[in-house]
This record gives structure tokens, sequence and C-alpha cells, in this order.
């Protein structure tokens, strides 16, 4: 039965698929690994996140799907994401590692894998960490939120309780913020029993890392992504997840894929480019790169600075993202404007700017991190003192806080001020300076009193 539906899909197929399959004594399949010419140039093309689903059948068998994700892969098409089928003898080390083994065999792209989104039942992480030792393994946010949807569930909540969790879960997954993360993580705190809430793990929500891989979509990106995943991952459970016989699963399965094949063209895929391509960082073709740029650098600046440093600036990096124009470059130095004075950036470690901001805290300002995200780069440790690395300063956390304050904002505004006018009266000639001193002079009686109460 297992050759004759192995090789049904081998004749129909226009394009003959990869095939490796494994039978056991009695003639039933015991291990594939399919991957279709179509799949493998999507990958080819989309390789830098890789999405990892499991789908179990009701005798226990497993059957593992990787699909392509992030900004640059479009969502159109159920199951078009879908670039490689595996089913496991047994669900242990040497059989994951067997099947990434395979994997990597018929997809050289594998080597700028960046990304990889799992479950949380998935336990075998070291051996995924060993197949793919440069890429970063994350909890997806579509499995987190089926996840609590499920313990919702099991938890057996009065009935308006679980409808507003769902309500709050759907809407916080709809628009990650941090601010919407923590609001969800405190009315889980309040509306789940202290006895119960550590089943729940709620803090995967505080987890910025998990989240920064998911916050680039938009609302209604993100709602799509999710529908889309929910009809994906329906349709597997569909076709092999409701039939105990795994030919005739994969069969289903593979059926609909070849009777849907019009799902394909909204790829668009060009020729294949080669082994050498350069990854997803400078491809001009992503309209979402820049947002991915900019959560990365997020990332590298809550890793590497202080709590402080990192608030002051992620501060910077948010003026960034509303407008930023890189207007010109030489060897050694760039020249940023955003809808101000133009600032002088030295690349080189330890970055500097022209800048208040960086000459007074010597952290990156908005003009170093405008330069990091035009040149697809992430914040390193050799960029900024040692004072402010993270572990090394706590005196300086007492003096400013954890927290972007608008009192902060305002002081800094102020002294950039005073450094300014400063430096003008000081290069300025003797008439001019009383003459600019007579006009801040009225200007101090007029807010604060004559001279002889205040002196300027």
């Amino acid at each position: 039965m297992a050759l004759t539906v192995l090789n049904e899909f081998l004749i129909e197929d226009p394009s003959p698929p990869l095939l490796l399959y494994q039978l056991n004594k009695t003639a039933q399949l015991e291990t594939l690994n399919y991957q279709s010419c179509y799949m493998q140039r999507v990958f080819t093309h989309f390789p830098e996140i890789l999405f990892i689903h499991r789908t179990y059948n009701p005798r226990g068998e497993v059957l593992y799907t990787f699909l392509v994700d992030g900004p640059r892969v479009p969502l159109e098409g159920h199951l078009s994401r879908a670039v490689y089928f595996a089913i496991l003898a047994k669900e242990d080390a040497e059989g994951l590692a067997h099947m990434f083994q395979v994997f990597k065999k018929f997809n050289p792209a594998w080597e700028r894998v960046c990304t990889i989104l799992v479950d949380p039942y998935f336990l075998l992480l070291p051996t995924l960490a060993m197949e793919f030792p440069a890429a970063e393994v994350l909890l997806s946010a579509f499995h987190i939120c089926k996840f609590l949807q499920g313990k919702f569930c099991q938890l057996a909540l009065e009935q308006p309780v679980e409808r507003l969790l769902l309500t709050a879960l759907r809407s916080t997954m709809c628009s990650a913020t941090a601010g919407n993360l923590r609001k969800l993580y405190a009315l889980l705190s309040t509306c789940i029993p202290p006895a119960q809430l550590p089943a729940l793990h709620s803090h995967w929500l505080l987890n910025d890392r998990i989240w920064l891989a998911h916050r680039w979509r938009s609302q209604a990106e993100s709602s799509r992504y999710f529908q889309g995943l929910e009809v994906t991952t329906r349709l597997l459970s569909q076709f092999f997840g409701t039939t105990p016989v795994v030919e005739k699963g994969m069969s289903a399965l593979l059926r609909y894929l070849q009777q849907n094949s019009g799902d394909k063209v909204s790829f668009n895929l060009g020729p294949s480019p080669p082994n050498h391509y350069t990854p997803v960082e400078g491809s001009p073709e992503s309209p979402k790169v820049e947002q991915l740029v900019e959560a990365r650098i997020q990332h590298s600046l809550n890793a590497i600075c202080t709590g402080p440093a990192a608030q002051l600036c992620l501060g910077e990096l948010a003026v960034v993202q509303k407008s930023m124009h890189l207007i010109g470059s030489g060897s050694e130095k760039v020249n940023i404007q955003i809808l101000e004075d133009t600032h002088r950036v030295q690349p080189q470690p330890p970055a500097s700017c022209s800048c208040y901001f960086n000459q007074a805290f010597h952290l990156p300002c908005r003009h170093i991190l405008a330069m990091l995200s035009a040149h697809r780069q992430e914040l390193q440790p050799d960029m900024l003192p040692a004072e402010w690395t993270a572990g090394c300063a706590p005196n300086l956390c007492d003096i400013l806080g954890s927290t972007w304050s608008e009192t902060l904002e305002k002081r800094l505004a102020v002294a950039l001020l005073t450094e300014e006018v400063s430096q003008l009266l000081q290069h300025c000639s003797q008439e001019e300076f009383e003459r600019r001193y007579s006009t801040l002079r009225e200007l101090a009686d007029s807010w604060i009193g004559p001279y002889e109460q205040v002196q300027l």
C-alpha cells in the first residue's frame, strides 16, 4: 500500500519531488521525507525564519511540517508556505537528528536559517541547536496563543472570565506591544487562581525576545497571520491527524497540495537565487526589512546595555522610527539628518556623535541608531563605554532609574538648549554679546522675576 501511494505521487507530480522513505518489516511506511521542487524553491528564497509545526495522528505518529516565516514571506494561500514534510519512526534525538540531516542535504540554503520557531512542547532543543548551530530557537507567538487557549478551556473557568481572557488574548496577539503583554500578564494574575497560574507559563508574555520576532507585523497583518496559520494547522489535522493510517493521511494531504497548486502564484517566485545569495538584511524587495532590523536593534540594546541605558537609547530609537534620513557618508564619518540640525557620526568603536545626547551620556543616540538601521547592523558591545554595559553600572541605575520619563526628556532638552546658547555667547563679538545678553535678561525677568531675585 505504501509503495502504491508513493508511486502515485511520483507519477502525478509534473516535477518529481525529493522523496526519501523507509518501510518497516510489514511493508508499511515508517519514515518519510518529502519536498516538492516548488517547496525547495520557496525555502531557497525565504530561508531566514523556519516555523516547525507537529501534527499527531490517533496512533501517536507525528508529521513534522516546516513552513517559512518572516517579513518577506507573503501570507496568501493555505499551506503555500509549507516547504517540507517528514514522518519519524520514533520521535527521539536520533530520529530528529536524522530528519534534520536529510532536510539539510535536500536544501543547501539551510545555512542561512537565522531563527527557528517551535511550540512549547518541543523538548529536544539540544538536538535542534546541534543541527542548526547558528540559528536562534524561539517559541512561536502562534503556538503560545494556542497553548493559552487550551489552558483556559482545561481550567474550567466561569464562562464570562473565559470569554474575557480569550478576547484579551486575541487582542494582544494582534498588537503584541510590551504594554499590552504586561496588561495580559496582569489580567492572568488576577483571574487565574494562584495554584493554577504556573501551568500557564505566563512569564512567556514578558520575554521580549519572543515577541520581537512577531512585533514587526501590523495589527491587520497579525490578524491575517494567525488566521492563515489556524487554517493551515486545521488542514494538517484534517488530513493527517484524523486517520490512523499514515499512508492515507499523507495521500490526502499531498493530493490536496496538488489540487490547490494555484496558491503558488501568490509568491511570484523568480529564478532560484544562487547559494551565495546575500541574506534578507540587504534585500530591497522586502517592505518590512526595516522593522525587522529595528527589532534586532532593540534586542541588542536590551541584551548589551544596562536598564537605564537601554531605556534612554530606545527613546532615541523611537524618534528614528518616525523620521530618518541618511544624507551622506564618507570614508570615516557619516552625516545623519533627522528633521533637525545635521550631526556627524564616528562609526568606529566606540561610536560617537556630535549631538548633545551622545556627548553627555556617551550612549548610542538617534543618529548612531539611524546609521545602524540604514546599514542593517546591530549594536555591538564595543560601541559603548564599559560603564554602560549590562551589570557594570549600579550607581548609574540609581541616578537615572530604569524608565524614560517626560521630566527627564524636558531636562535633556533644556540642557541641550543651554549648551547651544552658551556656545553662541562665547563665540560672538562684544557688541553682539551685549545685545543677546540683554534679550535673555528681559526674557528671564518676565518669566522668573527681576535681577535682584535671580541671577541669569
